[in-house]
């Protein structure tokens, strides 16, 4: 049974899917997608480097940005290769330890981000109801200390998921409906059984996305009821702007995600090629959007981002 499950798991090729039915656009195809990578790249490349560069960014709310520009890149970067590959050279070959590896940073990015917003959330509501205390209680040292935990966490919460994939074997297709490795797409392709897979996987997001969205729905509950206490509405209106950049966050990184779930449920008659082309952009959304959102909402960071262009110019 060992040695079948070798030749199963570990020497197994899967190939990736472009855009179902319009093979013969995917060099035009890549050139949205090209702009959307540049744009996140050089998005969020800008904004880690303004934070680090610029001492008047130096505080809680820019060092948990930094950690979301972070996790964006390394979005990115976790699908680039397989993306662009696919769309310029039909480099379609994929191997299964490959596939493992993509999968778990795509996944590990997903809930680390999911958890940045958690804790820029949590810091929302610190610097809204108790800003006396603000600098006491975020200080370096406890960021630092949510930046590894965040890590840790979405390491010790997909590591089993990912690892299980290893005991299933493999005798169907070997095709793969998507541009990446999609953790349900693998499981598609098993001959064996696949409910613990399914319970472990269901585990992991509902208990890292999952429950991080109820609790930052919670902090803005205590946000909201904070700021209306608030006598002057001056106040409270420079209160809740301070919000607004964390909220445009949150909505391009949760909208999309329900969508491409709604779209898997409930859009089984609707083209191979909708399915495929929501699935790309859902993860690219998110770090494209973050630096635009930041820059324009935010005024610190624009003009952090202004005088570093400026810097290079000149």
């Amino acid at each position: 049974m060992s040695a079948f499950q070798n030749t199963t798991s570990s020497s197994i090729i899967f190939l990736l899917t472009g855009v179902p039915g319009l093979e013969a656009f995917h060099t035009w195809i890549s050139i949205p997608f090209c702009f959307l990578y540049a744009t996140a790249l050089s998005g969020n490349s800008l904004i880690l480097f303004a934070i680090i560069t610029q001492p008047s960014l130096h505080e809680p709310m820019y060092y948990f940005l930094s950690m979301l520009s972070t996790t964006d890149l390394g979005l990115s970067i976790s699908t680039l290769a397989t993306m662009l590959g696919i769309f310029w050279f039909n480099a379609r070959e994929i191997s299964f330890n490959a596939c493992l590896s993509q999968m778990f940073f795509i996944k590990l990015f997903t809930v680390m981000e999911s958890s940045v917003l958690l804790a820029m959330a949590f810091d929302r509501f610190v610097a809204i109801s108790n800003t006396l205390r603000y600098a006491t209680i975020l200080t370096d040292s406890r960021i630092s200390q949510i930046g590894v935990t965040i890590i840790i966490r979405g390491t010790l919460v997909l590591t089993p998921m990912v690892a299980l994939l290893k005991r299933l074997s493999y005798c169907r297709s070997r095709v793969l409906h998507h541009s990446y490795c999609f953790h349900p797409d693998v499981m598609k392709l098993s001959c064996t059984d696949t409910r613990i897979n399914n319970a472990v996987g269901l585990t992991a997001m509902i208990s890292t996305v999952g429950v991080d969205s109820i609790l930052i729905l919670l902090s803005y509950v205590l946000i909201i009821r904070t700021v209306l206490s608030i006598a002057s509405p001056e106040e409270r209106k420079k209160s809740f702007s301070t919000c607004v950049s964390h909220i445009g966050a949150v909505a391009v990184f949760y909208i999309p995600l329900i969508s491409l779930s709604f779209v898997h449920r409930f859009g089984k008659r609707a083209p191979p090629y909708v399915h495929t082309m929501i699935a790309n952009t859902y993860l690219l959304i998110p770090p494209v959007m973050n630096p635009i959102i930041y820059s324009v909402k935010t005024k610190q960071i624009r003009k952090a981002v202004i005088k570093v262009l400026h810097f290079k110019k000149s």
